[in-house]
């Protein structure tokens, strides 16, 4: 089977980012698939180029990574944010018409735009189309007030219900979005969810802290990833300045983002001495960096379309066995609650957050616990390897269904 993935965001395992798509690649390539993958040369996490080549091959050439030509002024503002989605979009079409012999088109969502040209591309090929949903756009840019003007709303929501109808198969990464779907016009949705390799994660031969002096000697609490609007950092701070006295918290804030310069400016002005940031790495360098950490944070704002999402990285905290803070309401909770995995608090609340830390902080083999906890739970439920097997085999009766439909017709 011959699967072409259209996706903007898309990062290599060697790129900083979400590698949940290669991880799949790779993962459906061991099982003798090919997977063809149109991508975006500028960074979705920190809106640079990447200096990547333009073709690259994995996999022992059963994977190709196409590199289109988009827009490169991501995180400018809204409307460049929108030119780059157009750009993709369009270059993506035209790379897809030369990519032959597909069984599959698979478009992911967000950007929503690419979603369309996977549709369109599908069709053109005779072949099904899957949309996968990671997050419910435009709902999120709305709830978070990113998209504001009522013709683009409108436009949006269109252009959702138009995927969701004419979709032949719908992934989520999240049960919480299956409702929202539903009540949209989508049907035949399958979950998918996020998850983590647990023996990636616990390869780990580096010692990080050797190169960090700011972390000797301390309960370092650790987050990963993206410095956006949704992420609620300003939280985190509040609660390092009231850790301030706690000398041995020490807390790190990992990846890049829009916010990432105004987050350290207001960490400079508040004079906080026991908080860093630094710049995001591949995913090959995480499971070394947690490993070094001592509680891990997971926080997005208090909006209510939030209880939604399954952040992905709960799960490679959870793979890496690390207690969690987690500052997000919904799915995700139940998800470490039942698990016992960490402690919840209430999102938007820096006292709380700074409560919980203090008390894995105190307590070492009660963290200790709860990462094991963690680590269990992820094996038994949300195993990367296991997931993607599951994945494949919906898209190979997604692809014999269409050929039968399609003959029947």
């Amino acid at each position: 089977m011959h699967i072409l993935l259209i996706h903007q965001a898309f990062a290599a395992i060697n790129e900083p980012g979400g590698t949940r798509h290669h991880e799949f690649a790779r993962l459906f390539a061991a099982d003798g698939h090919r997977v063809s993958i149109i991508a975006s040369p500028v960074s979705y996490l920190t809106g640079k180029q990447a200096e990547t080549p333009k073709v690259t091959r994995d996999a022992g050439g059963l994977i190709t990574i196409y590199r289109t030509y988009t827009y490169p002024a991501l995180h400018k503002s809204f409307f460049h944010r929108i030119f780059s989605f157009l750009s993709f979009m369009f270059s993506s079409f035209f790379k897809s018409l030369s990519i032959q012999h597909v069984d599959a088109v698979w478009g992911t969502s967000p950007p929503i735009f690419q979603s369309f040209t996977a549709w369109l591309v599908a069709r053109l090929k005779g072949v099904p189309f899957i949309l996968e949903i990671r997050d419910l756009w435009p709902a999120f840019a709305i709830a978070v007030g990113v998209l504001n003007n009522k013709t683009l709303i409108a436009l949006s929501q269109w252009l959702e219900r138009f995927l969701y109808r004419h979709a032949d198969l719908i992934v989520v990464n999240s049960p919480g979005f299956i409702e929202h779907i539903r009540a949209r016009g989508g049907s035949n949705i399958c979950l998918i969810p996020n998850g983590a390799d647990p023996l990636f994660f616990q390869e780990t031969h580096t010692d990080v802290r050797k190169d960090h002096p700011n972390w000797k000697g301390k309960f370092v609490v650790l987050y990963t990833g993206a410095h956006g609007m949704s992420n609620d950092l300003e939280v985190v701070l509040q609660a390092a300045n009231l850790l301030r006295e706690q000398s041995d918290i020490h807390f790190v804030l990992l990846g890049d983002g829009k916010e990432k310069q105004h987050l350290i400016q207001m960490a400079f002005d508040m004079g906080l001495t026991n908080l860093e940031f630094d710049d995001p790495l591949p995913k090959t360098g995480m499971p070394a960096v947690i490993a070094a950490a001592d509680a891990c944070l997971a926080i997005l704002k208090p909006i209510e379309m939030y209880k939604t999402t399954y952040p992905n990285k709960v799960f490679d905290y959870m793979a890496a066995g690390k207690p969690i803070v987690l500052a997000i309401d919904g799915v995700i909770r139940e998800v470490v609650v039942n698990s016992d995995c960490g402690i919840f608090c209430q999102p938007g609340n820096p006292q709380e957050m700074s409560e919980a830390i203090l008390k894995l902080y105190q307590n070492p083999e009660i963290a200790r616990e709860k990462g094991l906890n963690g680590q269990r739970h992820l094996a038994q439920h949300f195993d990367r390897a296991r997931i993607a097997s599951d994945f494949l085999e919906k898209i190979q009766e997604t692809v014999g269904g269409y050929g039968r439909k399609n003959t029947n017709s």
